[in-house]
Parts: structure tokens; C-alpha cells; sequence
């Protein structure tokens, strides 16, 4: 910085040269502001708008996988479903579970009428630990439990390799 831009000027029609490293109030003042809002949504977290969340976010089903020697076997949970709103498809080893959930409840009074609608389309895919056989695959409902038994072929049968462990 020269020395000139140090010294005020007597002419109304020159500004000052303005140095980057002073914060303008305005933008303090946007700063403050920007930190103030994060705060408060971040108190809202696990707060009282929480629960609200399920109807804005989208429907994921809790799903367990296992496997044994002969087949993997995936659950779902999908609670207030029925079987004829779940779409299974085995692409390879990529497993999909498509569906819409749909809940209604109305409660009538003598002096009003509230119904609640909730609506929750979900899609997830997960892939297979193994190699499996489409033929033989079978699917149950029961309860809100989606069980899938997919049946693994005859390599994925016997492909069980061992490492032995060796102290250091």
C-alpha cells in the first residue's frame, strides 16, 4: 500500500480506497444472521419439529440380511402394507424393493372432523452377499415381515474358502 492511500483526501468527490481486510457492517450483520438461523434449525434436531419429518422425507424399510450354507435370506419390515403393494425384482445380484405406503385416519367428533394422510413411496436396492438362483426364490408376508429365501447356486454352495491365522 502506498502512502498517498493514507492520507484523507479533501475532495468530497474521491472515496476512501476501501482495505480487504476490514468487515463491512452489512456484511457482519449478514454473517450474524446466517449463524443465528443455523442455530436455530440446528435446535430443531431431535426437537419438537421432528416429528413431522416422515411426512416430508421419503418411506425406508428396515431390512436384515443372513446367510447360511444353502440360501440368503432377507427381511423387511413393512408395517401397515399389503402384499399386493410390494414390487420384487432380482436383477443379477441386486435385490429390489419397490412400494407405496399409504395411511388414512379420520376421527369424527361431535363438533369437527380431522383426517390425517400420510403418503410414502420407497425404493431400495441392496446387493446380494452371493451369487443366487432366480427359479427358487420365494417370498412370505406375514404380519407386516417381508421374508425373501433366495437359494444360492451351486458355486456360491461351495465356495467357502478358509484362512488360517497365524500368530505374529
Amino acid at each position: 500500500m502506498a502512502l498517498r492511500d493514507l492520507i484523507p483526501r479533501r475532495r468530497a468527490t474521491r472515496s476512501l480506497p476501501v482495505r480487504h481486510d476490514e468487515v463491512s457492517p452489512i456484511l457482519a450483520l449478514h454473517d450474524e444472521m446466517d449463524r443465528l438461523f443455523d442455530d436455530v434449525y440446528r435446535t430443531f434436531a431431535g426437537g419438537p419439529l421432528d416429528r413431522f419429518a416422515p411426512a416430508t422425507q421419503g418411506y425406508m424399510p428396515h431390512m436384515d440380511v443372513s446367510e447360511d450354507d444353502k440360501s440368503v435370506v432377507v427381511t423387511a419390515e413393512l408395517p401397515g402394507m399389503e402384499a399386493s403393494e410390494i414390487d420384487i425384482a432380482l436383477t443379477g445380484d441386486l435385490l429390489t424393493l419397490k412400494g407405496e405406503k399409504r395411511e388414512e385416519h379420520e376421527t369424527k367428533a361431535k363438533d369437527y372432523v380431522r383426517t390425517e394422510r400420510t403418503f410414502g413411496a420407497f425404493r431400495r436396492t441392496l446387493e446380494l452377499p452371493c451369487e443366487v438362483e432366480e427359479k427358487g426364490a420365494t417370498a412370505t408376508f406375514k404380519k407386516g415381515v417381508l421374508t425373501i429365501t433366495l437359494p444360492k447356486n451351486e458355486q456360491a454352495r461351495g465356495a467357502k474358502h478358509r484362512i488360517e491365522v497365524q500368530a505374529a
